[in-house]
């Protein structure tokens, strides 16, 4: 036990189930528990008392069971070199549950003479200047009804809030990370993270930052659409602490969430994402009208369970899949040497981006091999939020410094696969071929003569698209760790064909587009579905599960 009753009774009512708990809050008791029951560990009651009080006082909010956790875990050090025991923390809980009314008195707190530090700098940043001031605001609102109080120990203005004797200030910033340099912050937030498709101000904001005493920073979230973008990044970091792949980790993972959709139909269990629910009747109503009108409007559904539930669910009116099938392909790949595969190919323009797929097939099962090709001079790459460049260090994509990509690259690397792979059809959109036709030629492909190209036409994927569904659904697709064509398939939205029968009527067929023209790629994924067009040479899937290995040798 820590001797902390904050925390201690807080693990109690979750694993005994008087608070109802996910998993993944399960095994943070346990990791907590052992953290803090090192020797060397001290936990600051005093400070935790002032901090409550203070809180409660000034923002006249009673703080909630979870909210008290919070507050004593931030007041734990090692007595060895006064640092704190968790330096970062990320919270994401379902929306509503105030968790920017916790950070709101916590910054201030930390700013006062009471947490006991000079130049506590606190900078708050959000991907819009909207949320960036939420809990700002918050504070201002708070000095400006206590004001008679509080202006003989602050200084306030629409744009920073200064503690006056500790000389500690509070600013928000919006995610423009060009402007961000030289910040000499001792507490970041980051709001709403979900939103982040990359870590570049993450990344910015940090690079001057840990160099004042008790230094922490905070990620507070909903889960959210955005896949594979830093919020992915730190649950998959959270996982590994939380199993204990990452040992000596300074972070602490608090997670509320339902481990399964399943658990939804249970009210009772939602408090696992909602752990304010218990005090806030308002908030239980309104998740209770979610729920009834989840049955006739998808986007309140996808929200739902993605928002309030933190389960990810795309909009299923848009969506391929959800992303938890997209997530299911991250499973290592066996080795495919000597076996027989369709190549795909997809690109708008080559002026932008390109990629190439290596579709395998053993029984029901698809493994693929994915490469992408990225022109360093395309008009629309400072729209990419993704983080490309980190993609091209992993070698999962080519930067091409030049004004196109030449399709040469593109024959060339299939030729080296052909060292290693029965590379058996070439597959790429009827309207694409030209530009590669002669580049494909010299590795041994062409549609005429060879007859070892397939032009994809709409139809096609009309055909294949309900076997993309049935292969995402049941989980048979196998990637490996392949962000880029994980980020192109959520790029990418299922429409109707607008194809209709002799009767006027509507096939039901459809098609894929892009979410969005500029900034969200889909040629990684349309190369797969080129693939896919053409996986009837190799063997099918009833026949039996045994990979269709090529004949030929090196």
């Amino acid at each position: 036990m820590t001797r902390c009753n904050y925390i201690d009774d807080y693990i109690h009512a979750l694993r005994t189930g008087i608070r109802p708990a996910c998993k993944q809050m399960l095994a943070a008791c346990d990791y907590i528990e052992k953290t803090l029951d090192q020797p060397n560990v001290f936990i600051d009651i005093e400070k935790i008392q002032k901090a409550k009080e203070l809180i409660e006082r000034y923002f006249q909010m009673p703080l909630f069971d979870w909210e008290l956790f919070i507050l004593a875990l931030v007041h734990c050090y090692y007595k060895d070199d006064d640092t704190v025991v968790f330096a970062e923390f990320l919270i994401m809980m379902g929306r509503g549950n105030g968790k920017n009314g916790l950070i709101s008195g916590l910054t201030w707190y930390l700013t006062t003479q009471y947490h006991g530090i000079k130049e506590y700098n606190v900078d708050i940043i959000a991907n819009s200047e909207e949320q960036a001031k939420t809990s700002f605001e918050d504070i201002y609102q708070m000095l400006e009804d206590t004001w008679a109080k509080s202006k003989k120990f602050f200084y306030k203005s629409k744009e920073v809030i200064k503690n006056l004797k500790t000389r500690s200030y509070i600013k928000y910033n919006t995610s423009n990370a060009r402007t961000k340099d030289g910040k000499r912050s001792a507490c970041l937030i980051f709001d709403e993270i979900h939103e982040y498709e990359n870590s570049d101000t993450i990344k910015v904001f940090r690079s001057g930052f840990g160099k004042r005493k008790h230094s922490r920073t905070f990620y507070i979230t909903t889960n959210g659409y955005v896949r594979d973008g830093v919020l992915d990044e730190k649950l998959r970091i959270a996982e590994d602490v939380l199993n204990g792949t990452i040992i000596h980790s300074r972070i602490c993972p608090l997670l509320y969430r339902l481990d399964q959709k399943e658990q939804a139909e249970d009210k009772r269990l939602w408090v696992m994402a909602n752990p304010s629910l218990p005090y806030l009747k308002t908030l239980q109503l309104e998740i209770e009208q979610n729920w009834i009108a989840k049955d006739y409007d998808a986007a309140v559904k996808a929200d739902l369970y993605t928002k309030r539930f933190n389960l990810p669910m795309s909009n299923s009116v848009l969506a391929v899949t959800e992303y938890e099938n997209i997530k299911a392909t991250n499973q290592p790949l066996p080795d495919l040497s000597r076996w027989s595969c369709v190549c795909g190919i997809d690109y708008a323009e080559l002026s932008d981006w390109a990629a190439v797929v290596l579709h395998f097939r053993s029984g029901a099962q698809r493994y693929d091999i994915c490469h992408t090709w990225i022109c360093a001079q395309s008009k629309t790459l400072h729209r990419v939020r993704a983080p490309w460049r980190e993609w091209a260090q992993e070698g999962l994509v080519t930067v091409v410094q030049d004004v196109s990509i030449s399709p040469d690259f593109l024959a060339e690397y299939i030729a080296q696969m052909g060292t290693k792979y029965a590379i058996k059809m070439i597959a790429l959109d009827n309207f694409r071929y030209t530009l590669v036709k002669e580049s494909l030629a010299k590795i041994g492909f062409d549609f005429t003569e060879r007859k070892n190209v397939k032009l994809v036409r709409p139809s096609d994927i009309m055909k294949v698209e309900p076997v993309i569904q049935e292969c995402f659904h049941r989980r048979l697709f196998t990637w490996g760790d392949n962000p880029p064509l994980r980020w192109a398939v959520n790029n990418t939205k299922r429409v109707p064909s607008g194809v209709k029968n002799k009767s006027g009527v509507n096939t039901g067929n459809y098609v894929y587009a892009k979410i969005e023209e500029k900034s969200r790629k889909t040629d990684p994924f349309m190369a797969l579905v080129a693939a896919m067009t053409a996986e009837d040479v190799l063997r099918s899937a009833s026949a039996a599960d045994v990979p269709d290995i090529a004949t030929f040798t090196f």
